[in-house]
Formats: C-alpha cells, structure tokens, sequence
C-alpha cells in the first residue's frame, strides 16, 4: 500500500486525485491538505505527496518533502523562473516527478511535436495555441510552455528570446525565428492544445483536447506509484511513461 498526501485537495485537481485513488487498490489517500492546513502534521504517514496547489506554495511542499525524505509529484504550473530554480534545488535528494501535465495523451503529444519539428525542419512556422476555462490564473498554460520549450530546443534556441505572445496592430512581417504563443480562456474547457506547423502550401497540426480532469489525476497518480521506487533524482512523465 502507498500512501498519499495531496496538496492543493480542495481544487479541481485536488478533487479529482481523491475520486481517482479511491478506484486505486493499491493507493491510501492519509492527507488531504490544502489552504490553512499543516502538512508538517502528516508528512510522516505518507510515501509521496501530490502537489496541485500554487506556484507559491510548491517551494514548501517540496522543501517539506525533502527534509523528511518523501517523494514528490508535482503537477503545479505558473512558476518563476526563480521557483522553479529553489525547487529544483530542495528536490534533489529525494525522488520527484515534475511535469507541467500528466496525461498520456498530452506525453504522447509532446513526444510527436519534437520529431514532427525534427522531420518538417526550419522551412515551417511554428504557433502554438491552448484554451482552458475561465477560472484558469496562469497564461500560457504549463503545457503550451512545454510545447514551445520543445520547439525551440529542436532548433536550438533560447525560447525566451523566439517566442512571441499574440500579435496586434502593425507588428510587421512574421520572423523565420520566432514561435507564436496564444492564450484563450473561456467556459469550462477543460484544456485543449494544439501546435501548428505551417509552410508555403501545406500545414500540419498536432492536437489534443481534454474533456475531462480524469486523465490528468490517472496519469498523476500512475506517476505516484512509479516514483516510490525510483532513486533520488528529477524525472517527468516522459521517464514515467518510458518515451525518453
């Protein structure tokens, strides 16, 4: 039996980890933590903690985790470049999957944007588009950020200095370099994503469309049963998924 501790439990995500561990024989959920909660007062029941909170508050979990040896999922987006940095610094001795989206779908999505980049090559545009539900705080999503990370690795660029978010009034011609990042927010989209390729003549497009948070807490807590075995160290889900 392993045992859980979700951070962030009173969220949409939060609750759908509970409801998914629950059809899970294998996992315990013995902590439900979220705003105004200690998770010091429960850290020692658990085996890994599953973190859907905020980008302000991941650096604690993670340094909890770390002083009391537990693993840590983290399925939290929006952080600084800084937050990012502290928290992979505080998980470094213990083992933690870190990934801004947990679908296999989404992996497998990640996994067609780097060799579609590898194979069109330079001589294509590169866009990429994602919607979430109104309430959603962060823009561009983790996983679009993902998805133009890959993007300008392939072609060995610093995405900081390619992407570009949105175009309005005259902005000029398009560059060869640049990567186009948009954001659109409405309803109850649960998160569609999509990255378009596009040259004289033809365009390729890569999509995927979520219809439910179901997928995203499967897939968390298939990477909660993976990272209690694994050794000290930072994976994603590509490592849990086996597509690296």
């Amino acid at each position: 039996m392993i045992n859980v501790i979700i951070t962030g439990s009173k969220g949409r995500m939060g609750q759908a980890l509970i409801a998914g561990a629950a059809q899970v024989p294998a996992l315990k959920i013995v902590g439900e933590i979220d705003a105004g909660d200690d998770l010091a007062a429960v850290i020692a029941e658990g085996d890994v903690v599953i973190d859907f909170s905020f980008h302000n508050v991941t650096l604690a979990v993670a340094q909890m985790c770390a002083q009391h040896r537990k693993a840590l999922v983290i399925g939290t987006t929006g952080h600084t470049d800084l937050e990012k940095s502290e928290i992979a610094k505080a998980v470094a001795e213990v083992p933690t999957v870190w990934a801004s989206n947990y679908s296999t779908g989404v992996n497998t999505l990640f996994w067609l944007t780097r060799k579609a980049a590898e194979i069109l090559g330079p001589g294509f545009d590169l866009e990429v588009m994602e919607m979430h539900h109104r309430l959603k705080r962060d823009a561009p999503s983790g996983t679009a950020t993902t998805l133009a990370e890959i993007l300008a690795e392939v072609r060995q660029q610093q995405l900081s200095q390619v992407i570009r978010h949105g175009r309005s009034g005259i902005v000029g011609v398009r560059t060869d370099s640049e990567i186009g990042m948009h954001s659109l927010r409405g309803g109850d989209v649960v998160g569609d994503h999509t990255v378009i390729f596009a040259a004289q003549g033809e365009r390729v497009e890569l999509t995927h469309k979520a219809s439910s948070r179901e997928t995203f807490a499967h897939g968390a807590l298939r990477a909660a049963q993976w990272v209690v075995t694994q050794k000290p160290g930072l994976y994603d889900m590509q490592d849990v998924l086996g597509l690296e």
